[in-house]
């Protein structure tokens, strides 16, 4: 599994997983920790080796990362991603989201759909726990808003779906779905403030 492969996974389930921001600061440095990181979790991934590898990833390396070096992985429209490890188990995720292009993308269904009232770049956020065992993830969503009004899973899935979409998955991800982890990843064990991937 190649190392673009594995940022894109870790980039989507940021878009997921949308955070709240934290008062972590981005570095560079941090950015860099994470890349050396990603290199070797996904070196690790290639082999087969069968003795158990923990790699610690803190939430100021992934968000880091997200700001110097994964703009690029990013969809067009979504912009400032920034992920929170709440612990136990528990994460956080915000983007500010381009909404115009995810309301002109669908046909309209009535006047009281509230897609039709969110115009604009607004900071999409949500909170949920992510579980994961035996190289499989899911995400439990808790709540969701857009800007400082809440929004239903239906409108997030909305969301999520338009941006995640590809050649390959053309009706992009979805909320309730299973996910595989990427790189022979076991599980993601997420703490506050960081989260422990296990190989």
């Amino acid at each position: 599994m190649s190392g673009r492969y594995l940022t894109a996974s870790l980039v989507a389930l940021a878009l997921l997983v949308a955070v709240v921001h934290g008062d972590v600061r981005a570095s560079k440095k941090d950015a860099a920790l994470l890349k050396q990181k990603l290199a070797t979790i996904t070196e690790h991934g290639e082999k087969a080796i069968k003795q158990p590898r923990k790699t610690i990833l803190t939430e100021s390396e992934v968000n880091s990362y997200l700001v110097f070096d994964a703009k690029e992985q990013l969809p067009a429209g979504v912009v400032e991603p920034w992920v929170t490890a709440l612990g136990p188990g528990r994460v956080s995720g915000r983007a500010v989201v381009d909404l115009d292009a995810v309301r002109k993308s669908k046909k309209p269904t009535s006047l009281l759909d509230p897609m039709n009232y969110l115009f604009g770049r607004l900071p999409v956020m949500a909170t949920g726990t992510l579980k994961t065992s035996e190289g499989v993830g899911r995400f439990e969503l808790e709540s969701a808003s857009a800007g400082s009004i809440p929004i239903p899973k239906v409108l997030l899935q909305e969301i999520v779906s338009y941006y995640s979409r590809t050649r390959e998955n053309p009706a992009g991800l979805s909320l309730d779905d299973p996910f595989a982890l990427p790189a022979r990843i076991r599980e993601i064990q997420v703490e506050r403030g960081q989260a422990i991937i296990v190989q």
